[in-house]
């Protein structure tokens, strides 16, 4: 690394640390944030007691709309008509208490009926796995707790007990079905069940309407299992709702449960699978919308380590179906506890609504791999291991050798450390071929930059190419040569890439200093955020950006200096790039970080064994030699021993010296 790069480097360090230091949150700003969260709630908390402090008033002025009016000597004053005439406030209190008014018959008062909310009930079944409670409140489910699992903070605290993890609580979510009828809509989430039936595993809510109209939810929960199932009868509506009309609403705000809050919210998203097209899913990045593109088999509400699923015996029919995902506004309280909004109306897909029945299945467990699949319904795509070739490679190739690991007993990180071992070496010979090409490129270095010096000018630029092909063909040489094997490899560091933020495996396991694998490792905490670094230290992100920095100063003697102005120095970027890691893996999980720790630091090992034990450099280069003069001696320039490319390099060549000509006797 020359002077220029080391300077370049210290100042694009500085700039960056400049630019942090400015933009960084101050004290000032930051309990500025915490006051107007404050105030917020205590505005919301201001509106709801004024809202009941008028309604306290207008409850007085009603009575008070009744008193007698009276005269100068305290007689009630009597209209024509002979009935009392009424005050319409009271100004005098004392004078209120002391009247006293005979019982008479009163004129008749007619006053609104205020609007009573209703309030239901909760009822609370579990079994092994989940604790759910159900609310007689439009008969719907109103709080998923998962037994075997704690969200991160009951889990940091260390106490050796688990706090069943809230998927949702009571208020955050709703489910039920909209029957549209003439001038009015049912929306079975807003109406009072009765509890027609219940067991330990068990319970039927039933709404009655007009006459023999009825809606029944029926659910059933399974021993030691994640899903339920959900039966909806409806009953006496022939004739006055539209069958095609009859909508399933399922609407949630899924809570905070693991340690990044902003990782946990940029994976959560709703997916879906059709019926033909396949599975697919909402944008992740944003607010999103969309409206069913073809039958659809199931419905998700998907985060990081958790998901719900709806699934319907015969499916959601197509037309009127959509799926929502908001996200929540800074001021709204919601954005600090709550990762989205998630919400989707499907078509219940009914034919008869006189005595119809829709089965479906609700789950709500991990994203675990092995109980996805077990479902045999492609829960498991919901796992984000990648598209296409990735995906395959974690499915059949990383996923299997990691569960044998895992199912050894051994720990995470020692599984990780022999997951990433047995990998690097089904690539070992790869990385051989790639070195052997890179020391014969070292050995061709002197010989190519005397080519370079030879041919200086643009216009002699084909025959500087062609003459460093002939030296490549003739020394068996090739500058392909080791980018193609960095392409065979390059699927798997990708596919790993997304697969260990994706394991379940690693949530809330501890190794080393990491106290959960699937979150970032903290040695340090900053007490405030750098953007875009993060408020932490993370050591394994160090030692990652440290070898990767080792691998390229090992690399860098294959590096040539760009040949045109303008081009970019390729060292410069190379050596940044593992600067540039340190800020992009602060915050991911610390499994990801330790795994390219691990590979990078075998790959070092793995060259230095190369180079020491198996490849000889001067025994490359003499071979070298002999193969060039071997081809010099069969005269090399028979168009027999030439490559098709090269072959037609010499027709370019021939074309533009043509055309040079033709410009000169121009």
């Amino acid at each position: 690394m020359d002077r220029n790069t080391i300077v370049g480097l210290v100042l694009i360090g500085l700039i960056l640390s400049v630019f942090t230091i400015f933009n960084k949150p101050s004290e000032e700003e930051i309990k500025a944030e915490k006051e107007k969260l404050e105030l917020a709630e205590q505005a919301a908390a201001d509106e709801e007691r004024k809202k009941n402090e008028d309604q306290e008033t207008v409850e007085a002025e009603k009575v008070n709309s009744i008193i007698p009016k009276l005269d100068d000597k305290g007689d009630t004053l009597i209209a024509d008509t002979g009935e009392w005439i009424y005050t319409d406030t009271i100004t005098d209190q004392d004078t209120l208490i002391a009247q006293v008014i005979e019982p008479v018959a009163t004129p008749e008062v007619k006053d609104t009926v205020p609007v009573v909310e209703v309030v239901g009930e909760l009822i609370r079944l579990e079994n092994n796995k989940l604790i759910i409670d159900f609310n007689t409140k439009g008969g719907q489910i109103a709080a998923v707790r998962l037994k075997e699992f704690e969200t991160y903070h009951e889990y940091a605290k260390k106490d050796g007990k688990i706090e069943p993890l809230a998927f949702f609580k009571d208020g955050d979510a709703t489910n039920g079905i909209t029957l549209p009828m003439e001038g009015k809509v049912i929306n079975t989430t807003k109406e009072l069940f009765s509890v027609k039936s219940q067991t330990k595993s068990k319970i039927v809510f039933e709404y009655k309407g007009d006459g023999d109209q009825a809606v029944e939810f029926v659910y059933e929960l399974k021993p030691d299992a994640y899903d339920i199932e959900h039966i909806i009868n409806v009953r006496g509506f022939g004739g006055k709702v539209v069958p095609e009309n009859v909508m399933f609403n399922w609407n949630a705000s899924l809570p905070k449960t693991e340690r990044l809050f902003s990782e946990q919210r940029r994976v959560s998203t709703v997916c879906f699978k059709y019926k033909n097209e396949g599975f697919s899913w909402l944008s992740e990045m944003g607010d999103s919308e969309q409206e069913a593109e073809d039958k659809v088999e199931w419905v998700s509400f998907k985060q990081s380590f958790f998901s719900s699923f709806i699934r319907p015996e015969t499916g959601f029919r197509k037309s009127g179906s959509k799926f929502e995902i908001d996200s929540y506004d800074q001021g709204d309280s919601l954005n600090w506890t709550h990762l989205k909004g998630f919400s989707t109306d499907m078509n219940l897909n009914l034919n008869d609504v006189s005595n119809a029945s829709v089965r479906m299945n609700w789950f709500f467990g991990p994203n675990d791999f092995d109980v996805l699949t077990s479902y045999d319904e492609g829960y498991d795509d919901v796992l984000n291991y990648g598209w296409g070739l990735f995906r395959w490679i974690n499915l059949y190739a990383v996923q299997p050798m990691f569960k044998v690991l895992t199912s050894t007993g051994m720990g995470l990180g020692i599984a990780i450390l022999l997951l990433t071992l047995i990998i690097k070496f089904m690539l070992m010979p790869i990385q051989w071929k790639m070195y052997t090409s890179s020391a014969k490129m070292r050995i061709l270095r002197p010989e190519i930059d005397e080519i370079n010096k030879k041919y200086p000018d643009k216009e002699d630029a084909m025959k500087k190419q062609m003459e460093t092909m002939a030296l490549y063909r003739e020394s068996g040489a090739s500058p392909l040569a080791g980018c193609v094997p960095m392409l065979i490899q390059m699927p798997i560091l990708l596919a790993v890439f997304r697969f260990f933020p994706s394991t379940f495996d690693l949530r809330q396991k501890s190794f080393l200093w990491a106290e959960d694998l699937s979150s970032y490792d903290s040695i340090y905490d900053l007490g405030f955020s750098i953007w875009p670094y993060g408020d932490h230290v993370s050591l394994f992100t160090l030692l990652m950006a440290a070898t990767t920095l080792g691998y390229t100063m090992m690399n860098s003697g294959n590096m040539q200096a760009p040949q045109q102005p303008g081009m970019p120095n390729m060292k410069i970027i190379m050596y940044f790039f593992p600067i540039m890691m340190i800020f992009f893996f602060n915050n991911y999980a610390s499994g990801l970080s330790y795994y390219y720790f691990i590979s990078t630091l075998t790959s070092i090992l793995i060259m230095v064994l190369i180079k020491k034990f198996f490849v000889d450099e001067e025994k490359l280069k003499a071979k070298m030699a002999a193969r060039k003069a071997n081809a010099s001696a069969d005269g090399g320039g028979k168009k027999k021993g030439k490559s098709k490319f090269q072959e037609r390099l010499e027709e370019m060549q021939k074309k533009q010296q043509e055309q040079m000509k033709q410009r000169k006797k121009k």
